[in-house]
């Protein structure tokens, strides 16, 4: 069953990018998600787009053990660059299981389970996220054909199965490090992520 969104309040939005606007999306479960956007988004063009989850930790904190914050900073560059496109900001922090486990994950991850595992022997999916409700937020913000900054397949097939036509996929890798590396090759190996290692801080 599709969740029912609410489109909230819009603003400007000047950030050391560039000028942005941000519109609020509230859902089903009061959770609150953001579209930040540059440029007309109506036109038949395709919206070069990130599907962003939260991640406190990277987004917020400077975590170097994923590579969330450094995804989300390449795709505010490349928007600015391009003077078009939108990042939608979805409330599904650690892919959907919420902060408190993320950080129970973590601690299971430093004795030696890796992403996936972690989340299995919390009774968790290895990837909760839906991605349904982005494909709402986009024809609420009038555009259905994107090219997707993303390393992430699954989440492709996932858009176009609710009607987004993703025109073209863009790649985000970005921010491998000592820290990290163990938690893209997992994302590589076990979950279908597409990298080539070639984007070291």
């Amino acid at each position: 069953m599709s969740q029912t969104i609410t489109k909230g309040p819009v603003a400007k939005l000047p950030t050391k990018y560039g000028l942005f606007n941000i519109v609020i999306f509230k859902d089903d479960k009061q959770l609150d998600h953001a579209v930040i956007y540059m440029g007309d988004l109506t036109t038949q063009q395709p919206v070069l787009c990130r599907i962003h989850s939260e991640c406190l930790t990277g987004d917020a904190l400077g975590s170097l053990r994923c590579d969330c914050g450094f995804q989300l900073a390449k795709a505010f560059e490349k928007i600015a660059s391009a003077g078009r496109g939108a990042i939608l900001y979805m409330r599904q922090e650690g892919r959907g299981i919420g902060l408190f486990n993320k950080i129970r994950a973590y601690e299971l991850q430093d004795n030696g389970l890796d992403t996936v595992d972690a989340n299995l022997q919390l009774h968790l999916p290895a990837d909760g996220r839906q991605y349904g409700i982005c494909a709402q937020i986009m024809r609420s913000m009038s555009f259905d054909k994107v090219v997707l900054m993303t390393n992430n397949p699954t989440k492709i097939e996932d858009l176009k199965q609710h009607g987004i036509d993703v025109v073209d996929r863009m790649p985000i890798e970005t921010g491998r490090n000592p820290y990290n590396e163990s938690y893209l090759d997992t994302k590589q190996q076990r979950m279908g992520h597409i990298l080539k290692h070639d984007n070291n801080v």
